[in-house]
């Protein structure tokens, strides 16, 4: 019996299905985090609802959805939905549009306000809690293909790299494949610098030299918040393959003047970063890093 050819539309849409339950997972984690702001609000007497930040998440999300490719009706659509839900969460109902009151009303979520005494509702270390260690967000990036990740990663890459790349600064490492293995994500991405620019590689270009480590710490050593000495040393970075040019590349890497990578990225490497390492000792009930 010759067996059936694999159906390309069932294919598809189960990784409809996998992105469909990845955003539920992120919209669930949004409530809590929305549950979290309501009590600190109401503690530090501030204003339940917030029209200049309601206003700039609507901004911030027309942009992204410009650069995606995401009609502005569409992004204005679900950014809507978001707020009016959040209100609706809060206790704002009179805040809902009409054409999303369906169904029962659901009740301020007072639950995680309920089980955290005052003091941790205030303190930075009860909310850090909330936050997913990167482990559980693995089974959300599979059902991303790994070429969409790569060329996210290239994009952001060129861009953060764009001086040095355009004054040669690292041409020693001109066709040479180095990659980048996350551990606690389950994921890994291989690049090399050909003809001035940053390309990721395909799946039958293995690495020469590849760095491994967790999100948090490959983090950490992109904002520079910890050097690289102090990773490898503390065994929280590895190095495998080619070590001379494993180190080459970090040598460049450690001399390029961090004022070229553009501000903005600075900013959001060096929060996330901070954030990252905050979490991960407060689920591991560590100190806080300094």
């Amino acid at each position: 019996m010759i067996p059936s050819a694999p159906d390309p539309l069932a294919g598809v849409r189960t990784l409809i299905d996998g992105l469909d339950d990845a955003l539920l997972a992120l919209y669930a984690g949004r409530r809590r985090l929305v549950a979290l702001a309501a009590a600190i609000k109401r503690d530090a007497g501030h204003a339940s609802r917030d029209p200049a930040r309601e206003q700039a998440v609507r901004s911030r999300a027309r942009r992204l959805g410009r650069r995606l490719g995401v009609p502005a009706a569409s992004c204005d659509r679900l950014v809507a939905l978001l707020i009016d839900e959040a209100c609706r969460q809060q206790g704002h109902e009179e805040s809902v549009a009409p054409d999303l009151r369906q169904g029962a009303v659901d009740a301020p979520d007072r639950k995680l306000r309920a089980a955290m005494p005052r003091a941790d509702r205030l303190s930075s270390r009860s909310w850090l809690r909330l936050l997913p260690p990167p482990r559980r967000l693995a089974p959300m990036l599979r059902v991303i293909p790994a070429a969409w990740q790569a060329r996210w990663l290239e994009a952001a890459l060129r861009r953060a790299l764009a001086g040095p790349l355009a004054t040669g600064v690292l041409a020693d490492i001109a066709g040479r494949r180095i990659g980048i293995e996350v551990s606690d994500l389950g994921v890994a991405w291989v690049f090399a610098l050909r003809d001035g620019a940053l390309h990721a590689c395909s799946d039958g270009e293995p690495a020469e030299a590849t760095v491994r480590g967790t999100a948090t710490d490959l983090l950490l050593l992109a904002s520079r918040r910890e050097d690289a000495d102090t990773l490898f040393f503390q065994r929280r970075l590895v190095l495998t393959g080619d070590t001379e040019l494993g180190l080459t590349a970090r040598n460049l890497l450690d001399q390029l003047p961090w004022q070229d990578v553009p501000l903005g990225l600075r900013i959001a490497l060096h929060r996330g970063a901070g954030l990252a390492s905050a979490a991960r000792a407060a689920h591991r009930g560590e100190p806080a890093p300094q």
